[in-house]
C-alpha cells in the first residue's frame, strides 16, 4: 500500500525538515504518500527477459535467411521502446507527499519526480478535508487558508476515502484537545 504512516515515538524522522516546527515539537500525526508500483524491480528484469525469449522464438525458423536483417531491428526497437517507458514510469514512481500536522499548524510537502518541491502550510483549525467526484472518484482536496491543495490524487479511490476518515479523525481529535 502507498501510504505509510510514521510512528513518531520510535525515533527520527528520514525527513528531518517535516519534523521542524516552529517551537521544535514533532508532528502528532505524520503520513507519506507515493504511487503505487505494480511491476517491482526484479519483475522488471524478469519481463524484460520473457520478452527478449518470446520475441526470438519467431526469429529462429528466419536463421540463415535474408528475412531476419529485416524482422531483427522492429524487434530491438519494441524491447528498447519498452524499456524506455517502464524506466519513465519508474522515475514518475519518485514522487512523494508528505503530510504533517502539529497543534498549531499543518504542512503538506510534495516533491515531485524532478526534484522540484512545492509546499503548503495553514492552520488545522481552518482545514476542511474535502471528497469531490471529479475529476476521479473521492478526489481529495485540503481547504484552509487562501487555497485548496490536492491530496493522494495517485492513491485508488478506497485508499483516498480511508485517507479521508483518518484525516477527519486527527483534525477533530486537535480540535478537541485545544479547548
Amino acid at each position: 500500500m502507498p501510504i505509510q504512516r510514521i510512528n513518531l515515538s520510535k525515533g527520527a524522522s528520514d525527513y528531518p525538515e517535516a519534523l521542524s516546527t516552529y517551537d521544535g515539537s514533532a508532528p502528532v500525526y505524520r503520513v507519506v504518500l507515493w504511487p503505487h508500483r505494480s511491476l517491482p524491480r526484479g519483475g522488471f528484469v524478469f519481463f524484460i527477459a520473457i520478452t527478449c525469449v518470446m520475441l526470438t522464438f519467431p526469429l529462429l525458423p528466419l536463421i540463415g535467411t535474408a528475412a531476419i536483417w529485416v524482422l531483427l531491428p522492429f524487434l530491438v526497437l519494441t524491447v528498447t521502446l519498452l524499456w524506455v517507458f517502464i524506466m519513465r514510469s519508474y522515475r514518475s514512481g519518485h514522487l512523494v507527499e508528505e503530510l504533517s500536522l502539529w497543534p498549531d499548524h499543518i504542512t503538506l510537502v510534495r516533491r515531485e519526480p524532478d526534484g522540484r518541491r512545492q509546499d503548503w502550510a495553514t492552520n488545522p483549525y481552518w482545514v476542511e478535508v474535502v471528497s469531490h467526484d471529479k475529476p476521479v472518484a473521492a478526489y481529495l482536496t485540503l481547504r484552509g487558508g487562501p487555497r485548496e491543495v490536492e491530496i493522494g490524487a495517485f492513491l485508488t479511490p478506497e485508499e483516498r476515502t480511508e485517507l479521508k476518515e483518518e484525516l477527519e479523525e486527527k483534525l477533530r481529535f486537535l480540535a478537541v484537545n485545544k479547548r
